[in-house]
């Protein structure tokens, strides 16, 4: 009918009183809460991702070749630079391997070491020089340092199912707050919502209604959480970058597009919760 309540005609107003019912205190500042750990999720997420690529692509060419303790190794390391292949071969000093050696044997001067070639292989380049110059190398041993980087592969690997599985934590603790303001807001204004129903004013406007005012409320709280979350950030990648890549933090190293994206995101989560949480009602009225 013409004379039918179009809730959508009357976007200047509050009609349901939602701007009372649903406060813009509380709501923001648990979903401000939410969003200050999402941010440190999705900073644990991509550090751990970032830290075991550089391992994964470190680990691709560094190699250590273990020779006989009287083996003369500089015309070795020598040869073995000279290959096309070849980044980098440097000897390892013997009171660099004894002071690894001693947690394990203590102090013993007169104990023969093996001689230890540390290389660095080009990335892409062609190893079968490589491998055919230690072939032909009596008594060479080549280790890679697979195992220690497995497991620390497992360990940033882990870190980063860590922090995503947070991810998906906080989003449905935010999924689940919004749902319980969305409850309260219907009782607050259940007699309201009631008559404009009986009226014949469309589900999908009251729906909407609510879901457009906590998603405002979701974005507000987001971006406060993300604008605390920055220091935090930042207080944290300048203690464990210098530790863990050996170079001093730079702003950069903040994950700006992720923290951009929550207000965002957590107003899609509240629109949707909150539409879905109050059409389930609506559709259960006479």
């Amino acid at each position: 009918m013409s004379d039918t309540p179009r809730l959508r005609h009357l976007r200047g107003r509050d009609p349901l009183g939602l701007r009372r019912a649903l406060a813009d205190r509380l709501l923001p500042a648990l979903v401000g809460a939410m969003a200050l750990l999402a941010a440190l999720g999705l900073a644990g997420a991509e550090g751990a991702g970032n830290l075991a690529d550089r391992w994964r692509a470190g680990a691709a060419g560094q190699l250590l070749l273990q020779l006989p303790s009287d083996a003369e190794a500089a015309p070795i390391v020598e040869r073995l630079a000279g290959l096309p292949g070849t980044a980098e071969a440097a000897l390892v000093p013997e009171e660099r391997l004894r002071q690894l050696m001693a947690p394990w044997l203590g102090e013993v001067p007169g104990l023969p070491l093996p001689r230890m070639i540390a290389i660095t292989l080009r990335p892409e380049a062609d190893q079968t020089p490589f491998l055919e110059a230690v072939q032909a190398i009596p008594g060479a041993q080549l280790e890679t340092q697979g195992s220690a980087v497995r497991q620390a592969l497992r360990l940033a690997e882990g870190l980063q199912a860590l922090s995503m599985a947070m991810l998906a934590v906080v989003g449905l603790v935010g999924a689940a707050l919004v749902a319980v303001a969305t409850r309260a807001g219907i009782a607050a204004r259940r007699e309201t919502i009631l008559i404009l129903h009986e009226l014949g004013a469309r589900d999908s406007d009251i729906a909407g209604r609510f879901a457009r005012r906590l998603a405002r409320l979701c974005a507000l709280g987001a971006a406060g959480g993300a604008a605390v979350a920055v220091p935090a950030l930042w207080a944290l990648a300048d203690q464990a970058i210098p530790v863990i890549l050996a170079r001093e933090a730079t702003a950069g190293d903040l994950p700006w597009l992720a923290l951009a994206a929550l207000p965002a995101v957590a107003a899609a989560i509240g629109w949707a919760t909150a539409l879905i949480t109050l059409r389930a009602w609506l559709r259960k009225l006479p």
